[in-house]
């Protein structure tokens, strides 16, 4: 079925389901010559996995990667690489009460719309557990750009009305929010233990920073490189929203207040976010997704079941108070699969 596959010279497509026996991606288009072991990809998928904050799920996935295909002595061979995660600490029984009712905020309605059929255990195909063959996938994109020398940072500027008030990119990865500001760090586990107790979730708002893009990436008119990291982006499945360098604030400013002004040693501001009419200009692509609150809640909420009848649900099971932090390593790797595609898309014009 089409929706499972992403990319077009770098392409993936992803497979598995939330309580299945694992989850993976066959990565299709990398080219030969990549240094690529499990270890690399193990460092993504270990960002991802749950435990690091309060907000994290108590489900306890080793998230332990396999290359099953594609790499010959750590060094890709051109040909399709495969990679599985196995699910070690699936759990079904906790949703046996809600098999057959629809929960609010969540896809359970929309599939059996479209597929006559749903997978109810924990979400199937539309649970975030998917994003971990991203993650994945995220990993070797990642190996191709670092020969390029493009890095890929996702922080986290909000969670549940904390907004950060500082940016040092030096202290992402010692805080466990993956906060540029220590103070807005701490403030945030607050809110998120607050919001724990009174059985509700958060959401926030993560940055993407790519440095190092070379200017050319992009495809005019419907394959600009902006419109494809929006996609890319818009596709996990917790994101309600994406913009690029100014965004929203654009619509408040004045021309010559939103045009960045040019130099001999390059922009002097950055509102276009690193891309002009859809292709890379060579500065910072600086990109923000809202997150919206994870729908399992234990509060009560009004609903129904599949016969349309009205019901009541209080959800229970093991689930995030917030996406944030571990959507930030998702959100890099989305990025990552859109550059890594682009970059490829326009060598082969050249």
């Amino acid at each position: 079925m089409p929706g499972n596959t992403f990319g077009t010279l770098f392409k993936i497509t992803t497979w598995g389901e939330s309580h299945g026996k694992g989850v993976g991606v066959v990565i299709d288009g990398c080219p030969p010559g990549i240094s690529l072991d499990e270890n690399m990809i193990q460092a993504m998928l270990n960002r991802r996995r749950p435990g690091k904050s309060p907000a994290s799920t108590s489900r306890r996935e080793p998230d332990q990667a396999v290359i099953m295909s594609g790499v010959f002595e750590k060094t890709t061979t051109g040909t399709p690489i495969m990679i599985m995660v196995y699910n070690k600490d699936a759990d079904p029984k906790a949703y046996v009460p809600y098999k057959d009712i629809f929960r609010p905020g969540h896809g359970d309605i929309t599939y059996m719309a479209k597929y006559g059929i749903r997978d109810w255990r924990g979400g199937g195909r539309a649970s975030a557990r998917e994003t971990v063959a991203r993650v994945a996938a995220g990993a070797v994109a990642k190996a191709l750009l670092d020969r390029e020398s493009i890095k890929i940072f996702a922080y986290t500027l909000k969670l549940g009305g904390v907004s950060a008030e500082k940016y040092d990119l030096d202290i992402i990865d010692k805080n466990m929010f993956y906060c540029p500001d220590m103070e807005a760090s701490e403030k945030m586990k607050a809110r998120v233990l607050e919001i724990k107790e009174q059985g509700d979730s958060l959401g926030g708002i993560v940055e993407i920073r790519a440095k190092g893009v070379p200017q050319g990436l992009g495809d005019p008119v419907f394959d600009k490189l902006d419109a494809d990291l929006a996609k890319g982006l818009m596709s996990i499945g917790a994101v309600k929203g994406v913009e690029i360098g100014s965004g929203f604030e654009a619509a408040e400013k004045l021309g010559s207040d939103n045009n960045d002004p040019i130099t001999p040693q390059g922009f002097s501001t950055n509102n276009a976010g690193g891309i002009l009419a859809g292709i890379s200009n060579g500065d910072d692509i600086v990109i923000r997704v809202a997150v919206k609150p994870i729908p399992s809640i234990s509060i009560e909420q009004q609903t129904i079941d599949q016969a349309k009848r009205p019901a009541t649900i209080s959800t229970k099971g093991r689930h995030d108070i917030s996406a944030i932090p571990r959507i930030n390593v998702v959100c890099e790797a989305m990025v990552s699969l859109v550059l890594a595609d682009h970059l490829l898309r326009q060598r082969a014009i050249k």
